[in-house]
């Protein structure tokens, strides 16, 4: 198979897994047991996604069921990773991989290719990694920049978000990534009538940035009072501060 990195196109993608180590590498010993990912050209979703979930031949930990809800009676009669390998690595071929918080999920990815003892090369020799989290922390410092936070930041609906879901986080990413890299408030598929589905099979509302601009709030003199008490304390330990030169 050739791997060659020839990218032409992005793939917005995200995982869920069996869990993590806390201490040491952070996939050794856990699995992906779901991989959703969609396609994006000149700016616009395909509607060609790749969505799959898959049985880890371990349990999940219950901190990662808490955070995704996939069950290991869910998981039961999935493909294994192995099954799927050929058709996921065909499709991610020579893309430009959009991932939030990217070195968890190639690290994921990698070790399950290390698993197929097939000597596959890493993926970022086949592909191009963009990672989203690092892109957000460069435009807004100091802030909250998880996936909840950018969708709140730039009015994306994320209400169907009640849990991670591997699918319909991509989907939500690549409204943020597009907003990010040119400020695009909402999304057209390329084919005339298609719809972009979660993985429960609903369509995802979207809220797309009010025409005549944001309304403006004023702080009131309590947050400024509050605000000084901030810098004062920045000048006591730091000895000078940027706000106040």
């Amino acid at each position: 198979m050739d791997l060659q990195n020839t990218s032409t196109r992005i793939v917005v993608l995200d995982t869920e897994t069996t869990g993590m180590n806390k201490l040491g590498v952070h996939y050794e010993g856990h699995r992906i047991i779901e991989i959703g990912a969609v396609e994006v050209v000149n700016r616009r979703l395909t509607g060609r996604n790749y969505h799959v979930y898959l049985k880890p031949d371990r349990l999940v930990d219950p901190e990662a069921f808490g955070v995704h809800g996939i069950s290991d009676e869910f998981l039961a009669d999935k493909p294994v990773f192995a099954d799927i390998a050929d058709d996921f690595i065909e499709y991610i071929r020579g893309a430009e991989l959009v991932i939030h918080n990217a070195t968890f999920d190639i690290g994921f990815m990698d070790y399950e290719f290390g698993m197929l003892g097939r000597n596959l090369p890493k993926t970022e020799t086949f592909c191009k990694i963009t990672d989203s989290l690092a892109m957000a922390r460069k435009l807004f410092p100091g802030k909250r920049n998880n996936l909840d936070a950018l969708s709140d930041r730039y009015l994306i609906d994320n209400s169907k978000r009640t849990l991670h879901g591997a699918l319909l986080d991509s989907e939500i990413l690549s409204e943020v990534y597009l907003m990010m890299t040119g400020g695009q408030t909402s999304i057209k598929f390329t084919h005339e009538g298609e719809q972009n589905t979660g993985a429960d099979g609903q369509g995802i509302q979207r809220v797309t940035r009010p025409a005549s601009g944001l309304k403006v709030i004023t702080a009131t003199w309590q947050e400024l009072a509050w605000h000084e008490e901030r810098l004062d304390l920045v000048v006591k330990k730091g000895g000078s501060c940027l706000w106040r030169s």
